[in-house]
């Protein structure tokens, strides 16, 4: 089992460590987290709602208590950490992530956003800068959604949007109900609800997060600025033909919907570029009835993932997929049935703040890069609801929800300065 602080601290570059930022400290918390609910692989398994989130949590709310900050848990668990500005008129600026994962995931995907934002406070209060503006480094619940199959739980209940019909209704991967994991975890499933927030008292949310690709590797860059997050939908595609015998079924009398699929599987990966740049279309995963090695197929049941930050083209996008569906069902003479779902709208980072993090991000001596993020984040939710802007961090090989997810301490401390420059400039807005 590797050791991470030792691993973090092997090519660590000691210049970045000014303006009060430690890389050390940084280093030894992200390793001392990374043991809450270590895998025998050397992952982590933190998922929402369990004893080995709260230990987390527990862990960094010590932190946030010894740098000075005001600590609460709200009603559905999130973590909120104050620390009051000059003028406590203000609005407050936010940051943050969370600390759970996937069930074999990493230990620098949610966990690096909490402590970056965490590093900016521990830094103020080494050189005794006092922010205009309160700031709050926030720790959210059940990003992940590994629990119940649905993620950003946490965000959604500060947002108010969390439906609470449903999700009394909900049961774990265990078939446990939400009501018994709320309550076994010291929260009241009756007053979830009640952690909905006023945005009003906020300026901004700024979220730092690992990239999760390869685009910053790809470009040796240590961060980049997020342009947007995209929104989902997601398609169920099922081809219907007649089942036969392999070796009795003349290859001119066939209705072989898996050749169907295979058609459209083939002409899906042009059809993204077709709309916008950010976009992207995946299969992961594809089902064949009665997938006996000597039958040809009755039935294909396949799942369509369909990507972009951009509104309008994510659903351009959709409606070309399904048209591509139909055309290659067609040409095979099988049917076809498409169930639609769309699990997210498309958000865009606000111009401003992502202006102002470029500059930051320029100040600290690094070139400017934009770039998209596929998947979700709890920023997506804030978004809704106030200013938003994200800083990826680059990921090794782009491996995520993976024990071999790994960013280096330099590019780590980088976005803590780039973060707590960013911040600072804000105050002045």
């Amino acid at each position: 089992m590797i050791d991470i602080n030792e691993k973090l601290l092997e090519a660590y570059d000691r210049a970045g460590n000014h303006s009060g930022v430690s890389g050390e400290r940084l280093a030894l918390r992200l390793s001392l987290l990374s043991e809450i609910g270590r895998t025998t692989d050397g992952g982590s398994c933190r998922i929402g709602y369990s004893h080995e989130e709260r230990a987390a949590k527990d862990l960094v709310r010590g932190w946030m208590v010894e740098a000075g900050l005001a600590v609460r848990e709200d009603e559905a668990g999130n973590i909120i950490a104050r620390l009051p500005g000059v003028h406590h008129h203000l609005p407050a600026i936010l940051s943050g992530s969370h600390v759970d994962t996937v069930p074999n995931g990493g230990h620098f995907d949610g966990a690096l956003g909490v402590l970056v934002a965490l590093e900016v406070v521990e830094a103020w209060k080494e050189t005794n800068f006092k922010p205009k503006h309160p700031f709050e480094v926030i720790i959210f619940s059940d990003e992940e959604g590994a629990r119940f199959n649905t993620g950003l739980t946490g965000s959604k209940a500060m947002a108010g949007e969390l439906d609470m019909e449903q999700q009394q209704q909900a049961k774990d991967v265990h078939g446990v109900p939400f009501e018994k994991v709320i309550n076994n975890y010291g929260l009241c499933a009756k007053s979830f609800s009640n952690a909905k927030r006023d945005f009003k008292d906020s300026k901004a949310f700024v979220e730092v997060h690992i990239e999760q690709g390869k685009r910053l590797e790809n470009a040796n860059l240590p961060v980049g600025v997020v342009s947007g997050i995209a929104g989902l939908g997601l398609l169920k595609i099922t081809f219907t033909g007649t089942a036969g015998h392999a070796g009795n079924t003349p290859m001119n009398d066939r209705f072989d919907p898996l050749t169907a699929a295979g058609q459209f599987l083939y002409e899906l990966k042009s059809l993204p570029e077709k709309v916008s740049s950010t976009a992207v279309a995946t299969v992961g995963k594809l089902q064949v009835f009665p997938n006996g090695i000597n039958v040809i197929p009755k039935e294909v049941e396949l799942y369509v993932d369909i990507r972009d930050i951009y509104e309008e083209s994510l659903q351009q996008l959709i409606d070309l997929v399904i048209a591509k569906a139909s055309e290659s069902a067609k040409t095979q003479a099988v049917e076809i049935q498409v169930e639609k779902k769309r699990l997210g709208n498309a958000v865009l980072t606000d111009q401003g703040l992502q202006d102002l993090l470029l500059k930051s991000v320029e100040k600290n001596g690094s070139a400017p890069m934009v770039l998209p993020s596929g998947a979700g984040h709890d920023a997506m939710i804030l978004s809704h609801h106030l200013p938003m802007a994200m800083l990826f961090v680059r990921s090794q090989e782009g491996i995520s929800h993976n024990p071999r997810e790994w960013s280096s301490l330099n590019d780590c401390v980088h976005a803590v300065h780039v973060l707590k420059d960013f911040i600072e400039a804000l105050q002045e807005e």
